[in-house]
């Protein structure tokens, strides 16, 4: 991994995006042409899961570990094609858009062996009555080489706050940061919107972590004490994608409501406007003022109207696109594609859109460079996708 570099300056200072977009950060991005995935990449069906939500390689190896919704964590040997189940997964509230989450590995424990290590996982956990919420655990993925594997040790280290009814906008993704010293949890709106707006809470943000789940030292509201201290960006809705870039920069790509999806490039303190400002509307028809109505309010480097429905983004680092290298990929649910989007300085816009015939969740790029797509409900399969001859 790259290491961490200085953040950039305050996002709510104008961001244009590249003169080919000929568009004002905030405004809708011209889709592009959609290519048939066929035409542009050699696709290989590896592998079928059941709602799987998030995957990782685990480090090292050429293992995949798969979450799946209902509550099955399952791994898959993309050398021998052998797949298996990893007992040991938390207790999930299953329904709506909870269920098991994202799983994230430590780098620097990388070892050709299978072994031991640690293991970070999310998901939506009951509260008392109806309520619910997200929840970030950390233990230890013990395998032995017939691959009998199991987390061990599983603790919740950090709980969405407060728990609330519904069973929607938990984001939970999870991203440890280049140095590995903080780990970086985005924290849903739970279609309650005003909280996000609201930093005594933690819902509608992005928060920054030690290891163990602690609030990290230096975070932008540590003085107003818990749980503000754990707040690194607020005014959220929806993030389902978190990751650096080649610089070390952390950006979120976030579900709006009707039309008005962000790829918004994360600065400590900032405010991302929802539900004050949107791209979109309420999915009633009612209005919500523009971002450009309110420049003291971060805006995003692109939003989608149409919507994409973004199921993940990772910043492509590997040699096996090499023109691809710094690029953002997002797999679309709703547009059925996986979508690139080009970054150069604070600035981005929408390159291609590879389409499939079936909802993308998920990509993964694998220790050679290939993409590894996971396909979104039931039967979903797993995709290797590799560069035309």
């Amino acid at each position: 991994m790259t290491t961490l570099a200085k953040m950039s300056p305050p996002i709510f200072l104008v961001l244009l995006l590249t003169a080919s977009c000929g568009a004002t950060v905030g405004v809708d991005t011209p889709a592009s042409e959609r290519v048939d995935a066929s035409e542009a990449f050699t696709i290989e069906e590896q592998a079928t899961f059941d709602e799987p939500w998030a995957a990782d390689f685990l480090p090292g190896t050429d293992v995949l570990v798969v979450t799946e919704k209902a509550g099955a964590i399952r791994g898959y040997d993309t050398a021998s094609g052998e797949s298996f189940a990893i007992s040991g997964a938390p207790k999930v509230d299953y329904g709506g858009q909870g269920g098991l989450g994202d799983v994230a590995f430590l780098q620097s424990e990388a070892s050709d062996t299978i072994g031991s290590r640690t293991i970070y996982l999310s998901w939506a956990e009951a509260g008392e009555g109806d309520a619910r919420g997200a929840a970030v655990g950390k233990g230890q993925l013990v395998c032995t080489a017939s691959r009998d594997c199991a987390v061990k040790g599983l603790t919740v280290i950090w709980r969405q706050r407060p728990k609330v009814t519904g069973r929607g906008h938990y984001s939970h993704r999870l991203l440890l940061s280049p140095d590995e010293r903080y780990l970086f949890v985005s924290s849903g709106d739970r279609q309650k919107l005003t909280p996000a707006q609201d930093t005594s809470n933690t819902l509608g943000t992005i928060v920054r972590l030690n290891l163990d789940g602690t609030p990290a030292a230096g975070n932008p509201f540590a003085e107003r004490g818990s749980p503000s201290d754990e707040i690194w960006s607020f005014g959220h809705r929806n993030v389902l994608g978190l990751d650096w870039d080649a610089e070390g920069r952390l950006w979120n790509l976030e579900h709006g409501p009707r039309g008005g999806d962000e790829l918004n490039l994360v600065d400590p303190g900032a405010n991302y406007g929802w539900p004050v400002v949107s791209n979109g509307v309420h999915y009633n028809g009612s209005g919500i003022p523009d971002h450009e109505t309110r420049p003291d309010l971060a805006a995003p480097a692109i939003s989608w109207n149409p919507v994409i429905a973004p199921g993940d983004l990772h910043f492509y680092r590997g040699g096996l696109f090499p023109g691809w290298r710094g690029d953002a990929l997002i797999p679309g649910l709703s547009v059925q594609s996986l979508v690139r989007v080009e970054i150069e300085g604070e600035s981005a816009r929408e390159a291609a859109r590879y389409g499939f015939d079936s909802r993308i969740r998920e990509v993964v790029e694998g220790p050679d460079g290939a993409l590894w797509l996971l396909e979104d409900g039931k039967g979903a399969h797993l995709l290797r996708l590799t560069p035309k001859p």
